[in-house]
């Protein structure tokens, strides 16, 4: 019977060779021998993501339908670059901002504009680091590494200290003068942390914070999203002992992360699952997780409000076309070896990003949604802070910042 089928093929392929040189052409991209596709020289080895089905979220999400976020306004345009996490210290002064050069800078008014509050590395220099207006680009990704990428940023609202997630120095902290950051955590487990990301600061002075992956760094971190990996921890670092333990692993780019306002819980982000989850610190569910909700699009940060709510970034949407290669790897595989670049080949799969930003409650009840769909303001966001009545809104992936007034959903006129 095998002698007969191999009879059977062998007479197609000569009958119809066009169908040989094709799948000897499929074969020999799919081998990529001269790593010409968007993986070559990566062990790519895509797997099915633990994400909620398409249709269900994207029919039950309840869409701004006057793109509100496109009201805002661009603040500091090419005079910030990447400005991923901002924060505000005890006396309000602020913004500081994480830049794609690898500063921290702080707004000091109109008249003094922006200065360099803190470095992440002693080996910073203007002229290696400082690219300008390509800091958000691939012309940075070569310096990253030594420049650094501070990404979450912190105060401690009793010593004032800054404490900064650094995307290859891992975290760190600087005194309320700034300077240059001392390193804190840069192994847990004798294994490095590849990609510090975000953070936030436990009363006790716990500071809890996401390492996405053990594969990737940041500049690969669009293979975390392609290849669906989940190798991702959430981790504590204990001032009191100097030491870095595993609070959850096994995540899928796990990203933000917020304490609540009463430190009973934690929420984090996890981007490939498309889904924020609560991590409970006490009570009787103290130790175990559990999904908040699901989203239509790709989570960044996440940050609480005086009023306890959460405002979470959203790089928007999914599409029905990636839902198939969600739900099958070995087509992603295929595809993404094709030789062709990548900008190209995310279109085709029908990627298109825009802005949106949620306001939740702690039950995962959405209580707000903004969008930007014509990318008027903001095209890729990272977070949300809603201060004195003004959301302020950052991004990796641009050189401003967005902000726009802001009334909670109970005093806004309609929704």
């Amino acid at each position: 019977m095998e002698k007969r089928i191999m009879q059977i093929r062998d007479g197609v392929l000569l009958q119809h060779p066009y169908i040989l040189v094709f799948v000897l052409v499929l074969s020999f991209m799919v081998m990529d021998p001269f790593e010409l596709s968007p993986v070559g020289g990566l062990d790519f080895s895509p797997v099915e993501n633990d994400i909620a089905p398409y249709k269900s979220v994207m029919e039950s999400w309840p869409w701004d339908n006057r793109s509100r976020l496109g009201l805002g306004n661009l603040e500091f345009k090419d005079e910030i670059f990447g400005p991923e996490s901002l924060e505000f210290d005890s006396l309000g002064r602020g913004p500081y901002a994480g830049l794609g050069d690898g500063r921290v800078v702080r707004w000091m008014g109109q008249e003094s504009g922006w200065e360099t509050f803190a470095l992440v590395s002693r080996n910073w220099s203007e002229k290696q680091c400082a690219q300008g207006v390509d800091s958000t680009t691939k012309k940075q990704w070569k310096m990253e590494s030594e420049c650094g990428r501070p990404l979450g940023l912190r105060f401690d609202t009793k010593s004032g200290d800054l404490y900064i997630a650094d995307a290859y120095y891992g975290l760190m902290v600087v005194g309320p003068s700034g300077g240059v950051a001392t390193p804190l955590a840069t192994h847990v487990d004798g294994d490095p942390i590849l990609f510090a990301n975000d953070l936030d600061i436990h009363e006790n002075g716990s500071i809890f914070f996401t390492d996405t992956s053990k594969r990737y760094n940041r500049v690969n971190h669009f293979f975390i999203l392609l290849e669906g990996e989940a190798t991702g921890r959430l981790l504590r670092y204990d001032p009191s002992t100097k030491t870095t333990h595993v609070v959850l692993e096994g995540l899928a780019f796990p990203n933000g992360v917020q304490l609540s306002k009463d430190q009973s819980f934690l929420l984090f982000t996890e981007t490939t699952n498309c889904r924020i989850m609560k991590y409970f610190l006490e009570g009787p569910k103290s130790g175990k997780t559990e999904l908040v909700v699901n989203l239509p699009g790709f989570p960044d940060n996440v940050r609480v409000n005086e009023r306890g709510e959460f405002w979470v970034a959203i790089d928007c949407c999914r599409t029905a076309a990636q839902e198939v290669f969600v739900r099958n790897p070995w087509l992603r595989s295929v595809y993404f070896r094709l030789p062709v670049p990548m900008r190209y080949l995310a279109r085709f799969a029908g990627m298109r990003m825009y802005t949106m930003i949620a306001l939740l409650n702690d039950k995962g009840d959405i209580l707000d949604v903004l969008d930007d769909k014509n990318g008027d303001v903001m095209k890729l966001v990272s977070e949300v802070r809603e201060v004195n009545g003004r959301l302020w809104i950052g991004t990796v992936a641009h050189n401003h910042i967005a902000t726009l007034p802001y009334e909670p959903p109970l005093l806004q006129q309609a929704y």
